[in-house]
Order: C-alpha cells, then structure tokens, then sequence
C-alpha cells in the first residue's frame, strides 16, 4: 500500500505565536527576515490548543514544531535557527558577542523589573516608580549606545535590535506621556523608528486563534523588507 503524501501543512515549521508576547514577536520577526515560511498557529492564552500543549507542555509562546519532529521552545533560539537558514541582513554579524549579553540583561534583570513595573498592583513591595527607575538601568545604557552609534550593536539593525525591542516597546507602553518625556532621546528615536518599519508591521498583522480544522496560514517569506533605517 502507498503511504499517503505528508499534508502541506507537515511540509512547513508549525509556528504557536500569540501576537503580542514580546518573546513570540521577536521570533517572527527573525522568521520574516529570513524569508522562510511558517505554518502560523495564533493561539489564545486562556485557551491554548491540545496540540501546542502536546509538543511543548510549558505552555507559553514561542513553540516551533519542525517537520522532522524537533520542538524549539525558546524564543532566541526560534531566531538563531531562522537566521542560520538565511541571514539576508546579516543580523547575526552585528557583534554577536556584544549582542548576547546584551539579550541576557535584557531577558534577566530588565524583564524582572518590567514585570513589575508594567503589574505593579501584584508586586506591592514596592512602587510602579521604583520598579520603573530600576528598569531605567537598562534604558541609559541602551541610550548611551544610541548616542554613539545607530543601533545597539553598530551601524545596522541585527539580532539585539530585534530581540530587545518588543521589550523597550512593552516598558514604554507601560506609561507612553512618561516615555515620551524621558531622558532618552536616542532611544526613543530607535523605537520609533522600529514600530513605523515595514518588519514590524509584517509581523504584527492580526489572525484569527487557530482552530484544528483551520485551513493553512502561512507567515514569513516577506519579499522587499526593507532593512530599518
């Protein structure tokens, strides 16, 4: 007997992503770079699909599914394995070294406080000013980059850029008339300059939370994305 064909959705990645998770946005921001092409699943949180939960009982988003069966749970490592497919903006050569640690701090001690700072009312140790003005370590530091050079690991806009900014966005969003008046001019200016990109409107687009008999809907292989400037 013939073994039946693989379905299209088996031939491509099977992304879980909820869009405004900033680990989930970073991830397809490096799959839309790369120009491959995903099996896009939008999930709910208050109701995640058996099938996510199946490969990847953690829960949380990012999960990538591949085709031989391989599960990457983590959202820098989703990044790493689309850029090393193709890397046609060369974001993996932005100081990578630079670039890791800064992902580290970011995705340590920043995150900690921006959790705070952003759900102040479950952490009344202390308040949203505090936890606001210990995240600004990480603000002047990112600053004092921009102040120097374009993007926080040189001239172009690479793997740290993509990585951190869905967190500075989620920080400034916290308090936007703050932001807007704080001591930062190059960050913000660097924000800005990532949320009005044609990247981050391709991989901020709205779908519909997945159903299991939903037909396919493919993400990434963005043709023209322009580098952000």
């Amino acid at each position: 007997m013939l073994t039946p064909p693989p379905t299209t959705e088996q031939i491509y990645p099977i992304l879980y992503s909820f869009r405004r998770c900033p680990y989930a946005m970073r991830a397809r921001l490096a799959i839309a770079v790369s120009g491959l092409s995903v099996a896009l699943r939008e999930i709910e949180l208050s109701n995640k699909p058996e099938a996510m939960l199946a490969i990847s009982p953690k829960g949380t988003v990012p999960v990538l599914l591949l085709p031989i069966g391989q599960v990457i749970e983590q959202s820098l490592d989703i990044m790493l394995w689309a850029l090393a497919q193709h890397d046609p903006q060369d974001w993996l050569d932005q100081s990578p070294e630079d670039a890791k640690r800064l992902i580290e701090w970011n995705d340590g001690d920043f995150k900690y406080f921006l959790d705070r700072y952003k759900y102040a009312d479950r952490y009344p140790e202390q308040t949203a000013p505090d936890y606001r003005q210990q995240g600004e370590v990480f603000l002047a530091a990112l600053e004092t980059r921009l102040q120097r050079t374009r993007f926080l690991c040189g001239a172009n806009f690479g793997l740290a850029d993509a990585a951190i900014a869905p967190f500075i966005r989620q920080f400034a969003a916290v308090d936007n008339a703050w932001f807007a008046n704080s001591p930062y001019p190059a960050l913000q200016q660097w924000l800005d300059n990532f949320l009005t990109s044609n990247l981050f409107a391709a991989v901020m687009r709205k779908y519909l939370p997945w159903k299991t008999d939903d037909p396919l809907v493919l993400f990434g292989s963005e043709a023209g994305l322009v580098p952000i400037k």
